[in-house]
């Protein structure tokens, strides 16, 4: 890149941060992100080439945008909902209840302008860094849209608050999404999304999810990842974590492209706790891979992984899990369980279970299996006069169930149930 196409670039952020109207603190974050992305690595995720992948775009903001959907999204006005395409947001509906007592479900951009404090104190300082790797420093100098969440002290939300994006591959852009989730004391809430693909232009997608969870907070987070056969994409969620403050996720990931998904949680908080839950398919020639990890920093924290996987055709999923108990934490456990489902012999499948404990009074535990279908299963499907192929989406729904079940939105479970399904029906 020559030194006229760098400062073009850099000309193109700044204008983009001007028409959003940010504070000095995102813009001066954006220039370090965009003076470093080139010289560092990209993060390590074991089992898995993804160093050609075509991750990184420098297009901040195409200047056309596709047409806006037709499809209403304001239905159930007691729900707490907001929906994006690409850089546009097309829709904000916050009970007034909720307003009331505080609560923020809004923009990334909007609430920079209207929250300046909050979000500086939060956005790339605790639960990730930008300055981590290329694409943490990439994804700061270009993030293009996102969403900020804001849940007061002890303001505890029955409904889950619910977001659909979509990433807009009519037009070539880069998609750099950014969420921060931030839980008070003692606050009690769910937040499910769920990313979709529009178009089919070559696009990478780098999605970021921050996680701040005070003191007592209880947050429970859910995802629904189908991005589309054309977009290699990176995900990176991630958790801080207060005293006794607990996080629980759980994910599904049934894209058609390329993805490598990267979830970290720091249980940096006494008594802390966390349970990741991840479902993921994989069809065709797709690559996917999960990257698990769990350190136990603090006492008495518990952290605990479930990925369960299902592979069809020639794809290839791989789960990695890594436990992490750190020297002084004691008390803490660390337990994980990845488990895989082909169904191809050309179909490849790796589940690497990893502890290190560096403490002596500590629990921990991993288990791991790559195989078929259980015959005994199947046979007793069959003995029922099922037909062979739907006795095959049987068992792999009830495989994938205790994460399905995880999800607290009726209509994210219905969707990522259906998703499934329309993937399995390839075994016809």
């Amino acid at each position: 890149m020559t030194n006229n196409d760098k400062q073009a670039i850099w000309q193109s952020i700044q204008d983009f941060s001007v028409m959003h109207e940010e504070p000095q603190f995102m813009l001066d974050l954006r220039q370090a992100g965009f003076e470093t992305y080139e010289d560092l690595e990209l993060p390590r995720i074991d089992k898995v080439k993804y160093h050609r992948w075509p991750l990184i775009d420098t297009t901040i903001d195409a200047g056309v945008q596709g047409e806006m959907l037709a499809e209403d999204f304001s239905q159930g006005a007691a729900k707490a909902r907001l929906v994006q395409v690409g850089s546009q947001t097309l829709l904000e509906q916050v009970p007034q209840d909720l307003v009331d007592q505080g609560v923020i479900f809004t923009d990334i951009f909007s609430a920079m302008r209207d929250y300046p404090e909050l979000v500086q104190a939060n956005y790339f300082t605790k639960a990730i860094k930008a300055d981590e790797s290329k694409m943490t420093a990439h994804h700061a100098a270009f993030m293009n849209n996102g969403i900020f969440v804001y849940v007061p002290d002890n303001v505890q939300i029955d409904q889950p608050l619910e977001a659909k994006i979509f990433q807009d591959s009519r037009v070539k852009q880069g998609f750099n999404h950014h969420v921060l989730i931030v839980g008070g004391q003692n606050a009690h809430f769910s937040y499910v999304e769920n990313y979709q693909t529009l178009g089919d232009e070559k696009n990478p997608a780098s999605i970021m999810t921050e996680i701040i969870a005070a003191d007592g907070a209880v947050i429970k987070y859910a995802a629904i990842d189908e991005l589309g056969e054309n977009t290699h994409a990176f995900f990176n969620r991630r958790g801080d974590f207060g005293r006794d403050a607990q996080i629980d996720w759980a994910i599904g990931m049934v894209n058609d492209g390329n993805i490598v998904g990267d979830f970290d949680t720091d249980l940096t908080g006494v008594g802390s706790h966390s349970e990741i839950k991840v479902v993921g398919l994989s069809a065709g020639r797709q690559v996917q891979a999960v990257n698990s990890r769990v350190t136990n920093y603090a006492d008495h924290s518990i952290g605990h992984i479930l990925q369960k996987g299902v592979i069809l055709d020639r794809a290839t999923l791989t789960f990695n899990g890594i436990g992490h108990i750190i020297k002084g934490a004691k008390g803490a456990d660390a337990q994980q369980e990845s488990r895989l489902l082909m169904f191809s012999d050309q179909a490849r499948g790796d589940a690497n279970p990893i502890l290190l404990i560096d403490e002596n009074d500590v629990t921990a535990g991993h288990a791991a299996s790559v195989g078929r279908v259980d015959p005994d299963e199947l046979y007793y499907l069959l003995s029922r006069g099922i037909p062979l192929k739907q006795a095959q989406r049987l068992v792999i729904r009830g495989f994938l169930g205790s994460v399905i079940t995880a999800i607290p939105s009726k209509e994210m479970r219905d969707l990522l149930v259906d998703t499934i399904e329309t993937k399995l029906m390839s075994l016809d």
